[in-house]
């Protein structure tokens, strides 16, 4: 059924892809309605080479391409990343943190453009669907959102490049590597195809950041990361914008095959997914702002904090990044960060990224002269039997207990 004049025009969260290039001529043809297309630049490269010049060739009346790299990294990935947010422990939540941003800008080109429509290409059984539409609605609570996934009858790629050939789209299509993906400055995703076979081996081919580690180079390589309240301000003594710092850390890591990841995830909707990751810079960056924090943070601040991230990291995971729960959450974080100011030197080899030196000059917690295993003039030894009898006294009372009842 025709959905013709309900809307005039919709603004579509655009890729070039095979999917959105199909929905922005289904909402020309089954809506009739004006379509502006949207791309955000998140760091993709060159799969934004030609972005426009598709749009409108499929019938887009204009296309903008907002670059955003600089305000993804700043007001998006390092705020998650000051908290350690690792979804279910494996996932650095590369495609969830980019999607609140791109629903703003997209929101924020709807009413430039007097539109009354926004639409995107995310299917009925994932999680993006969410996270995109309970962002327009931050946004504007009355905005009409077009998910066609949700409405068309096409259910299939198949499907899909059958529209395409009849409407004579050009979409990239491939058989050699058929899976899909999702790019931008803190990783890369896969989902699909062969990966959908939980027991395959991911094939090397699908890899674009990172070597396989066993090709890396046969000699370490160490870089020193500077924090300033939580965040990174530069790489071996080069201070760097946060996207520059995102990109210099995933040429560093994918040089060294760091940070792939294959896991299978608990989505939104209810099931069970397989995703293989690379997250290079992301990798080096959670190892090094844990190290510079264990010398920084108080423990039981850095107790309470990590008590929350599971729920923190779920909030993003699931689309509530400007919830007041998530913003509440994020004021809190950020306070614990005021002292986490330092560096840290991070091991680069073969795979794996470990942590071999850290050190602050103004905020260190660490006192040589507490902690030596050499004799010390500050630490009374012997207090420690009091400390361990109280601690233990509740235990002691139920022993008691037990005894009394044999």
């Amino acid at each position: 059924m025709s959905k013709k004049g309900q809307v005039k025009k919709a603004v579509l969260a655009y890729s070039g892809g095979l999917d959105t290039s199909i929905i922005l001529k289904w909402l020309v043809e089954e809506y009739g309605c004006e379509v502006v297309a949207y791309c955000a630049d998140l760091g993709q490269g060159e799969e934004l080479d030609h972005v426009p010049e598709k749009a409108k060739k499929t019938g887009a009346s204009s296309c903008h391409i907002v670059d955003l790299k600089e305000e993804f990294a700043r007001d998006f990935v390092f705020p998650m990343f000051r908290a350690n947010a690792i979804y279910e422990g494996r996932y650095f939540l590369g495609t969830s943190i980019a999607r609140p941003l791109i629903s703003k800008a997209q929101m924020e080109i709807a009413a430039k453009e007097g539109a009354d429509a926004v639409s995107h290409g995310a299917t009925g059984k994932g999680n993006d669907q969410v996270r995109f539409e309970i962002s327009y609605y931050h946004f504007d609570p009355a905005i009409k959102v077009i998910a066609p996934w949700r409405e068309w009858d096409m259910k299939s790629r198949t499907a899909l490049e059958a529209y395409a050939k009849k409407h004579g789209i050009e979409v990239p299509t491939s058989k050699k590597f058929p899976w899909s993906s999702d790019r931008n400055l803190l990783h890369i995703s896969f989902e699909g195809d062969i990966l959908e076979n939980p027991w395959a081996e991911a094939p090397e081919e699908m890899y674009v950041l990172t070597v396989r580690p066993e090709d890396a180079p046969d000699q370490p390589e160490f870089v020193d990361i500077e924090f300033e309240k939580g965040d990174a301000v530069a790489v071996n003594g080069e201070r760097l914008s946060p996207a520059k710092l995102m990109a210099k850390l995933n040429e560093l890591g994918g040089k060294h095959g760091i940070g792939r990841v294959d896991l299978m995830e608990n989505r939104y909707v209810g099931m069970k997914s397989r995703g293989v990751y690379e997250t290079p810079g992301g990798t080096i960056l959670e190892e090094a702002h844990r190290a510079v924090e264990s010398i920084t943070m108080d423990r039981e601040v850095m107790h309470l904090r990590d008590s929350l991230v599971p729920r923190y990291a779920a909030m993003i995971y699931n689309g509530y990044w400007f919830a007041p729960e998530r913003l509440a959450l994020q004021a809190l974080i950020d306070n614990t960060q005021q002292t986490v100011n330092g560096k840290a030197r991070i091991k680069l080899y073969k795979g794996h990224c470990r942590v071999v030196g850290r050190d602050s000059a103004t905020d260190s917690l660490f006192n040589v002269d507490f902690a030596t295993f050499e004799a010390d003039e500050v630490y009374n030894q012997a207090d420690a039997e009091g400390f361990i009898k109280l601690n233990a006294l509740r235990l002691r009372i139920a022993a008691i207990q037990r005894s009394a009842k044999k």
